[in-house]
């Protein structure tokens, strides 16, 4: 969507500031021994409270009021009675709805101790994010987000899972523009327009470059056990900085 009003920017905000809140309290939360069902009513629990809607739930009828990934899982794991382990990445995505707008964020939590490795797939992933943001101006065609991501994957010598992407989002949970890539595409020439809502979400892996979906029907993880992970803002684009509404 786009923002027509002010009254979208406020309802966007307070949505967004729901989501933020699940996210922080699930990943406080995070120990070894938990599991991620009990992870996920965590965050379930924080929707309720603030009146607010899982988007997988509503949209997808998704098993689950959030996604949790672990290690080689990328998106949509479902959860269940896994045991989170020490050195696990566990990625917590969490998307929701209030008064028919959305908003969706995530970030990949390390259950130290972790390796060197998982630190920096983990800050590279967050780096990736970070500067994505800061090139989402409107007038820019929207493919400076996939070479932002790109840039700083390179940098680190890590892959990026190409089919995964960002989307729009604002009335639902993925709208347009669909396949707001994480990597460069010279024939890519959609414009970044001011007011526009994108959910920027780099997929970073120590090697795998797609993911397949697993046994559940949902788990979309990668092919050869390579470690991901995500961070996630929903943002809206202006002539300068983006506002990141689903930041505390």
């Amino acid at each position: 969507m786009s923002i027509d009003s002010e009254n979208d920017l406020v309802a966007l905000k307070r949505i967004g500031k729901i989501v933020a809140l699940a996210l922080q309290a699930m990943s406080a939360s995070v120990r070894p021994g938990m599991t991620t069902a009990q992870l996920d009513a965590i965050g379930g629990a924080v929707l309720r409270k603030h009146g607010a809607h899982s988007g997988p739930k509503l949209a997808y009828d998704f098993p689950g009021y959030t996604c949790i990934s672990i290690n080689d899982e990328s998106a949509h794991g479902v959860p269940g009675g896994r045991v989170i382990r020490a050195g696990d990445l566990v990625n917590i995505d969490v998307s929701a709805e209030l008064g028919g707008y959305y908003a969706d964020t995530g970030a990949t939590v390390a259950v130290l101790p972790v390796s060197p490795l998982k630190h920096k797939l983990c800050a590279s992933t967050k780096a990736a994010l970070d500067r994505a943001i800061k090139v989402a101006q409107a007038g820019k065609p929207i493919n400076v987000i996939g070479q932002a991501i790109e840039a700083e994957a390179e940098r680190a010598g890590f892959t990026i899972i190409e089919n995964l992407s960002g989307h729009g989002v604002g009335r639902s949970v993925h709208e347009e523009p669909r396949g707001v890539l994480n990597y460069y595409d010279d024939r890519d020439d959609r414009i970044l327009t001011k007011g526009l809502v994108v959910a920027v979400e780099p997929f970073l892996s120590t090697h795998a470059d797609h993911v397949v979906t697993g046994g559940d029907g949902w788990t979309l993880k990668t092919p050869d056990g390579s470690l991901t992970a995500q961070y996630e803002h929903t943002i809206v684009v202006t002539n300068g900085r983006p506002i990141i509404i689903t930041e505390i």
